[in-house]
């Protein structure tokens, strides 16, 4: 019995556990109870029970590993709003960041949900972490840093995307001394590493995030900067450098080759989340350029693929800022219908909703205000909200966005320093999936500051069954 027989097996054994104190209806013997074979089937499933934050200590006084919390988001549940549980990272330094499955929608009825691939950003180290009891999280294996540059030559590990055939693939932002373009790395089915994925390093500049839509054969993937550049902190001088992104590349998915590179100019500098639509007839995207402020709109016009300006957040005057600030677009997640669009203005303080049923023509409905620079920040159960929102997260039924704060703790010490005092917030907003509209619940407040090793910072969230970022249906 291989891998994926195996998971699917243990799945189906374990289906009431993992789909937490919600429960289900049983799957049928061939099928994961925690993936979908379409988006609509992901909408239709119970709502989330349990959600896994990264949390880290990394730019702070705490001399304390990293760990994944596990937190009850059930409101039924008496420790709703609680981390429950703290799985700790074996090592000190990882700055854990990005996370993602094993297996999800692309996988559908060949592999099973079960194990999370946490990497450090910082370290380059690899966890493989098994679910099957999703309340408490246990380590099952950690690749070292000399097995993933010994075998790939690749640094800094970000985004985590399982494929069809059960491996899994993470974009890699440095190579072996943490200079670009970096690339993309490959596991196997036993979590070994398996090499580089791309064919050609050609016309890469810098990596970051990535998407992949095998109908399409294509890939798409974007820009930050080489590690070495980044983990230093922010510079504008950097910007002037050309040390920081400004390209989408567009990839043959069987070739694995860059086919087109878009150069976005000015208004496209530093694009980092890639979001394709759930639909996977469908050929549009969107992607976020964070120092412009502007969300592009990216799809393919007869056999060309295609990039367009559809919102730009205009910079604002803040005393004491010796320029105009952006809003920094950091984050952007879409529903599983791809009807809203969700993304974040790190430094000004706000979250939005569009309404992108025509993605060529998003159409503002929502705006909540979590933090930021402009001073519009509100108190949440007496505390002023420390930095701003930063990572999103959105349920499979569109209707609750959970928000973090934390960036990356060199560029958090350089525009809010108290995130690492006081330690981040985990909040929600009920979403508005009629009219549309985000409000505050304010019923759920995860303070970080109150962690028991110290105040820490929280980034990416997950979910057992799934969100709007883990899964891609082919």
């Amino acid at each position: 019995m291989d891998r994926r027989e195996f998971l699917t097996t243990a799945a189906m054994t374990a289906a009431p556990m993992l789909l937490g104190a919600g429960g289900a209806t049983a799957a049928e013997p061939k099928d994961d109870p925690r993936t979908f074979a379409t988006p609509a089937d992901a909408r239709k499933s119970p709502p989330e029970t349990l959600a896994y934050v990264v949390a880290t200590y990394a730019g702070t006084p705490v001399k304390e590993p990293d760990y994944l919390a596990t937190i009850d988001v059930d409101p039924k549940s008496k420790s709703y709003g609680q981390v429950i549980h703290r799985l700790k990272m074996p090592n000190r330094g990882d700055e854990l960041h990005h996370f993602g499955w094993n297996a999800c929608a692309s996988c559908h009825g060949k592999c099973a949900r079960r194990y999370l691939i946490i990497p450090g950003l910082g370290s380059s180290r690899l966890h493989i972490v098994d679910t099957a009891d999703p309340r408490t999280p246990k380590m099952h294996k950690v690749i070292e840093p000399k097995e993933v540059i010994g075998k790939a030559k690749l640094t800094a590990p970000h985004t985590v995307h399982c494929l069809g055939d059960g491996r899994v693939m993470i974009s890699m932002l440095g190579d072996a001394r943490g200079d670009a373009p970096g690339g993309f790395l490959l596991l196997d089915e036993s979590f070994d590493v398996a090499g580089s994925w791309e064919a050609s390093h050609e016309g890469m500049k810098f990596n970051y995030d990535f998407w992949y839509q095998p109908r399409h054969n294509v890939m798409v993937s974007s820009e930050w900067a080489a590690p070495n550049t980044f983990r230093a902190g922010f510079k504008p001088d950097d910007v002037k450098a050309s040390k920081y992104g400004r390209h989408l590349h567009f990839w043959d998915w069987k070739e694995r080759r860059i086919v087109k590179s878009l150069d976005l100019g000015d208004k496209g500098l530093i694009p980092l989340e890639v979001r394709g639509h759930h639909d996977p007839a469908s050929a549009h995207g969107f992607a976020g350029a964070a120092l412009s402020s502007v969300m592009w709109h990216w799809f393919k016009d007869g056999d060309a693929w295609k990039a367009e300006k559809v919102i730009e957040v205009p910079k604002q005057e803040v005393k004491g800022w010796d320029m105009p600030v952006p809003g920094l677009i950091t984050d952007l997640v879409l529903s599983l219908d791809d009807k809203w669009l969700y993304f974040s203005n790190w430094l000004h303080g706000d979250v939005r909703q569009y309404d992108v049923s025509d993605p060529a023509k998003p159409k503002l409905t929502g705006q909540l205000w979590l933090g930021g620079v402009l001073g519009k920040s509100p108190e949440v159960r007496g505390k002023k909200l420390a930095g701003g929102p930063q990572m999103l997260q959105l349920s499979l039924d569109g209707r609750r966005l959970y928000v973090t704060n934390s960036l990356f703790s060199s560029w958090d010490n350089q525009f809010y320093p108290q995130i690492g005092d006081q330690g981040s917030y985990l909040l929600l907003a009920d979403c508005d999936t009629d009219k549309g509209g985000l409000k505050l619940n304010e019923k759920f407040y995860v303070d970080f500051g109150k962690e028991p090793d110290g105040p820490a910072r929280a980034h990416e969230i997950r979910f057992p069954a799934g969100d709007s970022t883990s899964d891609i249906w082919q």
